[in-house]
Parts: structure tokens; sequence; C-alpha cells
């Protein structure tokens, strides 16, 4: 009961949030699977005063910062072995390309030569190892004793050392101001003093950069967590939302469908009629316009007229057909007399062209 009060509390909700997003990020639960599982919730709680933001226990957590210090101080140790390391490999590189110009003293000779002599001999005895290691025979035969042989002389290795402080002090500061100038394009300019001045503190600074690009990354991190949180809310209002449209289709539009187009066959009709009185109206108002009184009078009389010779006609037609239904009962004797009479009316014809030719012969 007392984990449930806790749950439904802001603060406590606001608190199992804050666990789920940091010490538990594959936990993806919202308020509601919060409230309805207060036991679980209070489990959470529990195993968040065990963990840290990271997710380890305590004890893991401990163990994991030592760890993690000594590998530092490893790095640390490793990096200043390697710097110099590099630093002398680039002075000997330095070295050949100004044996090319032939300006070197006799003392950079011996210099470069001796440094050389003894890199290459400490390089070829920690290749050997210790003897007492050593399971298989060494390389050619070599023992240390061998090489240490070939060291130049510790005259030579004294003063050789000497100077190389100098000249790996003078490569490092060169490096240090080229750092510096990268970082900072303004402090090319300055003096040495300055740029010695700034590269004392370049350190802090680009720790304290190193740091806002932490906390930057560890706030894209919450802020992608929230993000993957946020998208995964609104699909579900989204679907949600389609879900409701979906319903007020199925149950108004889908329903109202056929009402609506009862009422749009409606008013389509309505419109159509009103559009067919509309074209009437412009033909008459056409025709009030062409024809003026006196035309429509003339008109009528012509009309009158035109119909009086067609009754004349049709009446002058129906007789005519009388005539020929006379004619048609006497059948295949009348066509026998109308071929006859043909035949007379075209050889009188012939006579009458005849003694008309005759006459003017004559004549």
């Amino acid at each position: 009961m007392a984990s449930r009060d806790f749950c439904s509390s802001g603060e406590g909700m606001e608190i199992l949030q804050q666990v789920c997003s940091k010490q538990l990020p594959p936990c993806n639960l919202s308020e509601e699977d919060l409230l309805q599982n207060p036991h679980f919730s209070k489990l959470l709680l529990s195993l968040s005063q065990h963990m840290d933001e990271s997710g380890l226990s305590l004890t893991l957590a401990k163990e994991q910062a030592q760890v993690w210090k000594e590998v530092r101080l490893h790095k640390t140790t490793w990096l200043r072995s390697e710097i110099l390391q590099r630093v002398i490999q680039e002075l000997l590189v330095d070295y050949y390309v100004k044996t090319q110009d032939r300006n070197l003293t006799s003392e950079d000779k011996k210099f470069h030569e001796t440094l050389e002599q003894r890199l290459l001999v400490t390089e070829l005895t920690q290749l050997l190892g210790p003897s007492q290691e050593r399971e298989v025979p060494p390389l050619l035969g070599l023992e240390k004793v061998d090489l240490l042989e070939l060291m130049p002389p510790s005259e030579d290795f004294m003063w050789m050392r000497a100077r190389l402080l100098l000249e790996v002090e003078e490569q490092l500061k060169k490096k240090c101001f080229t750092l510096l100038c990268y970082h900072n394009p303004s402090s090319d300019s300055d003096s040495e003093t300055l740029k010695a001045a700034k590269v004392w503190n370049l350190a802090e600074v680009l720790v304290g950069e190193k740091q806002q690009c932490q906390d930057a990354k560890s706030q894209q991190k919450e802020q992608m967590v929230l993000l993957e949180k946020k998208s995964a809310t609104y699909s579900q209002v989204l679907l949600r939302c389609l879900a409701l449209l979906q319903r007020l289709l199925q149950e108004h539009r889908l329903k109202t469908q056929s009402e609506l187009d009862r009422i749009n066959a409606q008013y389509l009709e309505v419109k159509c009629s009103a559009m067919i009185l509309k074209l009437r109206m412009e033909e008459l108002k056409i025709l009030s316009d062409t024809y003026t009184d006196e035309k429509v009078e003339v008109h009528r009389l012509i009309r009158d007229r035109l119909e009086g010779a067609i009754h004349l006609q049709e009446q002058d037609m129906e007789k005519s057909r009388q005539v020929l239904n006379t004619y048609e009962v006497l059948g295949e004797e009348f066509d026998r007399l109308v071929k006859e009479y043909t035949q007379l009316k075209q050889a009188t014809e012939n006579k009458r062209w005849a003694l008309q030719e005759f006459n003017k012969a004559c004549c």
C-alpha cells in the first residue's frame, strides 16, 4: 500500500522515470506501466540504490574506476616513452635530410651517430630479452653481452645525452607551439614567452573542452532516449487517432452518405431545371429582340397564305389520288391502253415534225 502511495505521488513518479531513463536505459516503461505495477516500481527503486548511473553495481563501479585509473597511469607512462621515441626518430630523420645538404659540423655528425648507435643497440638488446627466460637459442647466437660491446664510449654517451635533452626540449617546444597554433590560430603571431604561457594552460583548456564534449554527448544520449520515448508515444497517439478517424467514417459518413447523395441529386435536378428555364428565357429574349410586331404580323400573313396554298395542293393531290385509284381498278387493260396512247402520241409527234420539215422544204 505504501509503495502504491509512493508511486502515485508526483515526486515518486519522477524518481522512477529518472531511474528508468538513466540507470536502466533498456526499460522503456511508461507512467501507466509503473502505476499498474507498484511492487515492480518498488523493486526498481531498491535496485537503483545499489547501482550507479551506468547500470553497474556500486562494487563493480568502484573496481572499474580503480582499473581505469591504473590504465590511465600505464597509458601516461607509455605515451611519455612513445613521445620520446618518436622525437628521437624525428631527430635522426632530420639528420639524414641535412646530410644531403652537407652543412653539418663534426659535432652534429658525432651526436647523431652516437645517438643512432645507442638507440639501435638498445632496441636489439630489448629484442633478445633476458637470457634466463629464453627456451630457444638466441638469434645468430648473439647474447646481450655481445651487443653491449657495440655501445659507444661512456664519455660520448654522456655528452650525447646532455645535448639530447636540449634537442628533445627544443623539439617538444616546437610541437607544443604547433599544437597551440592549431588550437588557437590567433597565437601564431605571439611571442615565445606568451606562447609558453598559453601552452602551460593548454592542457587544462583541452581537459575542459573534452569534459564539455563528454557532457554534450551525455546530454545528447539523454535527448535520444527522450526522443525514442516521445517517438513511441507519438506512434501510439497517431494509431489511436487513426482508429478514431476510421470509427467516425464508419459511424457517421457512411450512414449519411445515401442522404447526402439524395440531396445532391435533388440539388442537381433543380439546378438543371433552372438552367433549362434560363436558356429558354434567353431564347425568348433573343427572339423578342430580333422580331418586332410588324415583322411578326408579316410572317403571320405569309404563313396563312402558305398554309392556304398547302391546303389547295393537298386537295388537288387528293383528287389526283382518287383518279389514280379509279384507273388502278382497270388493271392490265389500262396499262395496255396507256402504252398504245403513248405510241400514238409519239407517232403523231413524229408525223407533225415530218410535216413541218416538208413544209419548210416546199417553201
